[in-house]
């Protein structure tokens, strides 16, 4: 029904009060919404951060005014959210522990526990580069949006676009000291 409607169509009639709209909206961005917060919270905290963000929508969905597209408002949300999780509960959880079992040493563990110590890394170098760098990473990996996708989201020529992924995952590899 609302297939082929925009992201602030659907907000539009949504803000009137149509319930299908929200929920196009919801079933449209669940899956960006939930990777973007996976990327950011530990994994026990996700789907509450998630359920967060959409109640936030929900609140505020009427102070959506228009001038920017839904997605930039959204991701304006979602980062509020991520934030006031990390205020809740202090900034030394920002990355997730992991613990090593020494009973678990076995060969399936090693590699579970080296995956994990790389993506831990590679959080760590995320975290540690400019906000817009990260979300040009975020819309290109968690989103899985091209860089067509992404210009046309952020209003940005191709170009500009693939100029910013190049100097973000230069930046990412600087902290990784690659």
């Amino acid at each position: 029904m609302f297939v082929h409607a925009s992201d602030e169509q659907l907000a539009r009639k949504a803000q009137l009060g149509d319930r299908d709209a929200f929920f196009a909206l919801y079933n449209r961005y669940l899956q960006r919404v939930y990777n973007r917060v996976k990327s950011k919270v530990p994994p026990q905290d996700v789907e509450d951060v998630t359920q967060e963000v959409f109640l936030a929508v929900v609140r505020s969905l009427d102070s959506f005014e228009q001038r920017s597209r839904f997605n930039t408002w959204l991701y304006t949300i979602v980062n509020r959210q991520i934030a006031d999780f990390y205020r809740r509960r202090g900034r030394t959880e920002r990355i997730p522990s992991v613990e090593l079992n020494d009973e678990s040493a076995d060969l399936a563990s090693t590699t579970e526990q080296d995956n994990a110590d790389q993506r831990l890394f590679i959080q760590r170098a995320l975290n540690n580069v400019p906000e817009h760098y990260q979300e040009i990473i975020l819309m290109r990996f968690d989103d899985g949006l091209s860089f067509s996708e992404i210009a046309e989201q952020r209003g940005q020529s191709l170009e500009a676009v693939k100029s910013l992924y190049r100097r973000a995952i230069q930046a990412v590899r600087d902290q990784l000291g690659e």
